[in-house]
């Protein structure tokens, strides 16, 4: 079975618009493209609109994983609470013959949008190249491997593999994680002391071993 993937807050906030849309919500993320092209023109998808690329989370109860409910004060029955208007595959507060209720699972309930999980925590790293001193920051999710961190860097280097993966002179365990290595996130100490994580980034220091991209 293949491993679920992770997204930062930022990666989930660069699909912003009508033609590439995601949300994230109760530590799930989501391509609304799809739906979106489905409901084009539909005023519906307004509110979802108007938060593309954020976290809606306090839209639902997390116990139940339904939109949030309330008792409608002018009919007194329970409704779906919608403050920012009624979105896509909300029922209406009264009968409608323009409805149609044959759309399946809702949105947020269907799994077929879900891409990923949003990360816990997201933390910066740097990732610099002993040979070249070409270094790169990178900004990754704590539950990721060490595999998948390099998969990102990837893009910035396209023999990454060819390279010994080192903290402090200890070489890294690809199939784990960060913590798993023992490389600690210092943010919420660094916070504590008021120091600027930013100039105390942890440092990953990539030693070439053998071009196995090649050939």
């Amino acid at each position: 079975m293949s491993r679920q993937k992770f997204f930062t807050a930022a990666e989930v906030s660069a699909h912003n618009t009508a033609d590439d849309l995601w949300v994230s919500f109760l530590g799930k993320v989501c391509n609304l493209t799809p739906l979106m092209n489905q409901n084009k023109g539909d005023l519906l998808l307004l509110p979802i609109m108007e938060f593309a690329g954020s976290d809606i989370s306090c839209w639902f109860d997390p116990e139940t994983k339904d939109i949030l409910k309330h008792v409608d004060p002018l009919t007194n029955c329970v409704r779906y609470y919608t403050p920012r208007g009624r979105f896509v595959h909300v029922s209406p507060t009264g009968p409608r013959s323009n409805w149609a209720n044959d759309f399946g699972e809702p949105w947020w309930k269907d799994r077929r949008y879900e891409v990923g999980v949003l990360t816990t925590k997201a933390r910066w790293i740097r990732v610099i190249n002993v040979q070249t001193s070409q270094e790169q920051q990178l900004q990754v999710c704590s539950e990721e491997t060490l595999d998948e961190i390099l998969q990102r860097y990837l893009r910035y280097n396209s023999h990454a593999r060819s390279y010994s993966w080192k903290h402090e002179g200890v070489s890294l365990d690809m199939s784990r994680t960060l913590s798993e290595n023992n490389v600690p996130d210092e943010d919420h100490k660094l916070e504590e002391l008021r120091l600027d994580s930013d100039l105390f980034i942890t440092a990953l220091l990539l030693h070439f071993s053998d071009d196995l991209t090649e050939g």
